[in-house]
């Protein structure tokens, strides 16, 4: 007899539907799992041997092979044990083998039969939903998968338990959503003393997720400003809530089952490797980038990142998704988020301070900043300096508008956005603007034109830097409510690009 369970293989934010095919006939006792098995899943056979012993269950003296179909699909990690321990009892007629075709499993088996969640129970729903079966995971991982509302998921504390449920004795229920994390204290933007151009830099990229670059001497509140970010941008809508938290599902980073409304903020350290940030390792993981999609991204100290790893960004910058190709694994991640980066002027920081400047400057600054290439220094479409602030000024009353007023702002310039480009539609910002859809959204009038076309001639932009301004104009007319791109709005996206942060 061939007893036939459901489960999933994971190729990036897809899961892909598993058959898996138990078979126990006459011959040479033994427990075989074919079909691409990595380490891990081969190991489940002593898993579902233990588990199955701790419920006295004897283990037939017969052959038993199980397939993992498609078997040229290569099958990573230890979700398998309970589809495999599902198929084994239907083989052995102890479940009914229609209710488990019935069902897509996923979990990990500790040797006392109890299930461990594993990563990846959001975008198995889904799956589940589009084959339409029912979700059998660990209780844990239950409220977690209960956010896909078409698929009914049932939550298990042991193996036992889903016997008892096959069998009619103790049903499980149907498990809920997680609840959704409170939002926790927000850090003010009045808390910056000073700053009046960097903070309107945040709320112009915060409204039009713009590439920011921060730079200026040790202890000016490059890393202050970039942490009040996440308070200015607004909450994740259901449709961007549900891809970020499928890619932290995979990642294994939701906490106990809940999905936040809030956009990621990641930063990395300059330390980190190309896998970590990029993706890739064991199973071609998703790197930092994806963690950050419909959220920010922020690399403090910009330059100590080493250069590979920064040349690497250029791509999923510009495209919003990242391909992880390995030898076995070709993956690809949506990696749509808001780069904002720090640097010092010069090794030392004091590049443009004559008493504390090293002897060097100011070459050490060229030097310096020179690690980051042209090209990706060309995908930052605000450049800001950032000054010290005087002692004196620190006992100064907070000046400026406070986070509330600002992210009012910002949530009805992206308002104007969702309403321009249409509900549906791919485009979200006015950074994701390009061809023609950007030259009907952006146009300015015959002054604002002559302006810019004034400057990209004196000042050599490229193309990519032209459309770039284009962007951030739009982005400051929306801020202000307007619908025509008007000379002020022109000459202030101007003064972001212009200023080269090797010059600072």
């Amino acid at each position: 007899m061939v007893a036939h369970a459901y489960t999933v293989a994971f190729e990036g934010v897809d899961a892909r539907p598993v058959e898996v095919q138990c078979a126990v006939t006459a011959g040479v006792p033994g427990f075989a799992i074919v079909g691409l098995p990595d380490k891990a899943v081969s190991e489940a056979r002593e898993r579902v041997r233990a588990a199955l012993s701790n419920m006295s269950i004897a283990m037939p003296s017969k052959r038993i092979t199980v397939n993992l179909s498609p078997a040229d699909l290569p099958k990573e990690g230890s979700h398998f044990d309970l589809p495999i321990a599902l198929g084994l009892l239907a083989a052995l007629e102890i479940l009914p083998g229609d209710e488990i075709a019935r069902t897509m499993a996923l979990g990990e088996l500790a040797l006392d039969g109890t299930l461990v969640a594993v990563p990846g129970a959001l975008p198995a729903a889904m799956t589940a939903a589009e084959t339409d079966r029912t979700l059998l995971c660990p209780r844990a991982s239950g409220p977690e998968a209960a956010w896909v509302g078409d698929c009914r998921v049932l939550g298990a504390r042991t193996l036992a338990d889903v016997v008892r449920h096959y069998t009619g004795d103790a049903p499980i229920a149907p498990s809920e959503p997680g609840e959704i994390p409170a939002p926790g204290r927000l850090r003010d933007l009045r808390d910056v003393k000073g700053q009046e151009r960097a903070k309107r830099a945040l709320e112009i990229a915060a409204a039009g997720r713009h590439h920011l670059m921060l730079v200026g001497e040790p202890g000016s509140g490059k890393s202050m400003l970039a942490a009040r970010l996440p308070g200015l941008l607004p909450r994740l809508s259901p449709r961007e809530a549900l891809e970020t938290s499928m890619i932290h599902s995979l990642a294994g980073l939701l906490s106990e089952g809940g999905i936040s409304r809030l956009r990621p903020f990641r930063e990395p350290h300059h330390t980190a490797s190309m896998a970590a940030i990029i993706g890739g390792g064991r199973g071609a993981r998703p790197g930092e980038v994806s963690l950050a999609h419909n959220g920010v991204l922020f690399l403090d100290e910009l330059p100590e990142f080493p250069r590979a790893v920064l040349e690497t960004l250029r791509q999923p910058v510009e495209t919003g998704q990242v391909m992880v190709s390995r030898a076995n694994a070709h993956v690809m991640y949506p990696c749509r988020f808001l780069l904002v980066a720090a640097a010092n002027p010069c090794k030392c920081g004091y590049l443009t301070d004559a008493g504390r400047a090293c002897s060097r400057a100011p070459i050490c600054g060229e030097d310096y900043l020179g690690r980051i290439s042209g090209p990706l220094m060309d995908r930052f479409d605000l450049r800001i300096e950032v000054p010290p602030v005087a002692f004196r000024d620190l006992d100064l009353p907070a000046s400026g508008d406070d986070t509330a007023t600002v992210a009012a702002r910002v949530e009805a310039a992206r308002l104007r956005q969702a309403a321009r480009f249409g509900p549906e539609a791919a485009l979200r910002t006015n950074a994701d603007a390009e061809g023609r859809v950007l030259e009907e959204i952006a146009t300015p009038d015959s002054e604002s034109r002559e302006l810019l076309l004034r400057a990209a001639d004196r000042f050599g932009l490229s193309a990519r830097g032209y459309h770039r301004v284009l962007r951030v104009a739009r982005t400051i007319a929306d801020l202000a409510d307007e619908d025509t791109i008007r000379r002020p709005h022109v000459a202030e996206a101007l003064s972001y690009r212009l200023v080269s942060p090797r010059d600072a």
